[in-house]
């Protein structure tokens, strides 16, 4: 009920404000295990898609720190967040860590969730589209969810990094048609098939943000 009751709220404030564009929404299948994987611009992402897609609620990790933070704003945050159904991983960067992240997000897949991911790892800092990790490949493969790629633009001008206040700025939610793992179970090299599905996953995702692609992957920042 509190889910309902926020995402409702927050909805109409979206709509209303931000006045987004949504396209493609009938590429969201209605249930069963989903992958929902998207270009990654700004903090606000994680409550932009869930908020783009109301028949399905989209479940996200978050930084462990979101859920024991102080201050002004510690307790909005964490009840935020876990009304939002945001499961809390540790973000130290390191491999242990990495796959314990993925090894929760295939629980809840086999639950049945919609689940969803940046496949660059964080936020890009100049605007381009990097290389994608194949973790989100690993997930799809080991998990049978569809993967439903996302274009994101505008967000970053809603809340630029570093900002702590959102701004009114138009924004845009492009979901692309499925990317199924079992189009790729004729690829005899589990760590190839993971490959070709990432980069097809990728191009996906820049023809529908728009974005420049860069050769490389993204960097993560400390703290970020």
């Amino acid at each position: 009920m509190s889910y309902v009751v926020i995402r409702g709220l927050l909805g109409l404030l979206f709509r209303l404000v931000w006045r987004p564009v949504v396209e493609g929404r009938e590429h969201v299948p209605q249930d069963g295990p989903l992958i929902v994987a998207s270009n990654h611009l700004s903090f606000i992402d994680s409550i932009v898609i869930p908020l783009a897609v109301p028949h399905r609620r989209v479940t996200f990790l978050a930084k462990s720190d979101y859920f024991t933070g102080g201050g002004l704003l510690g307790w909005p945050r964490r009840t935020f967040f876990r009304v939002m159904g945001a499961v809390p991983v540790e973000r130290g960067g390191d491999q242990h860590e990495a796959q314990a992240a993925l090894e929760t997000a295939l629980e809840a897949l086999r639950k049945g969730w919609a689940f969803g991911i940046y496949p660059e790892g964080t936020r890009t800092r100049d605007g381009r589209l990097y290389r994608g990790r194949t973790g989100v490949a690993w997930l799809a493969l080991n998990s049978g969810a569809p993967v439903v790629p996302v274009g994101l633009t505008g967000t970053d001008r809603v809340q630029p990094i570093g900002a702590n206040v959102p701004r009114v700025r138009r924004t845009a939610v492009r979901f692309g048609e499925p990317i199924r793992p079992e189009d790729y179970a004729h690829i005899s090299s589990p760590g190839r098939a993971r490959r070709v599905l990432t980069d097809d996953l990728m191009a996906a995702i820049a023809a529908l943000s728009g974005q420049e692609r860069a050769p490389g992957y993204n960097a993560r920042v400390p703290g970020s």
